[in-house]
């Protein structure tokens, strides 16, 4: 694990059993917000975990997962949560107080159903940990099914989802990407499928 320090910040770059940086080929190809995304089976999740150690100090944690085996990438972070938030529960010690966590996901595919169910259970038992989801498509293909129904329980949980658009995109390639200096080029219709799906999600 590779560790950067400064006098006010400190910033932990995790592998947890993956890549940190996705190469560039695999970020286009998975996060293209494209109508007709075929052929991509599995969700990428890029993630960054803060947490505040103190008046001036603020822990910054960031990495990639994807699809394992069977598991969705979201059951798996939960995973690797204790791993990346401890403190998050505590240990029971008298007078201990449980660390505040602030987790981001940057997501290929919205979460399914069952994920979005798992996830609002796990939140709802964690008052001190909040969570923001952007996604670059949305993984339900009708209103009324029951992945469009998770992601209502996941907002009335607290959990902020917003789509992906150009500045979302330009954030994970300079965060997430092994991009060797080049620059983020946006595709043909980045803008309007981000503002498609945008209306889509709030529908």
């Amino acid at each position: 694990m590779s560790t950067y320090v400064s006098s006010k910040h400190k910033y932990h770059i995790v592998s947890l059993c993956f890549s940190v940086l996705l190469p560039r080929k695999k970020f286009i190809y998975h996060y293209k917000n494209m109508r007709w995304a075929r052929g991509r089976h599995e969700t990428y999740l890029c993630f960054v975990v803060k947490r505040r150690v103190g008046p001036d100090s603020l822990s910054f944690d960031f990495g990639h997962l994807r699809n394992r085996n069977g598991c969705h990438v979201e059951v798996l972070f939960l995973r690797y949560i204790g791993a990346l938030c401890p403190g998050l529960w505590g240990c029971g010690g008298t007078g201990e107080r449980r660390l505040s966590y602030s987790i981001t996901w940057f997501c290929s595919w919205s979460p399914c159903a069952n994920c979005s169910f798992r996830l609002a259970q796990f939140l709802s038992q964690t008052p001190n940990l909040r969570l923001r989801i952007f996604v670059s498509r949305l993984y339900f293909c009708d209103f009324e099914g029951t992945d469009s129904e998770g992601l209502r329980m996941l907002k009335k949980a607290g959990v902020q989802i917003t789509v992906m658009t150009y500045k979302d995109y330009f954030y994970c390639w300079q965060t997430f990407v092994a991009r060797k200096q080049s620059h983020f080029k946006a595709w043909e219709g980045l803008h309007q499928n981000s503002v498609r799906l945008a209306r889509k999600l709030n529908r």
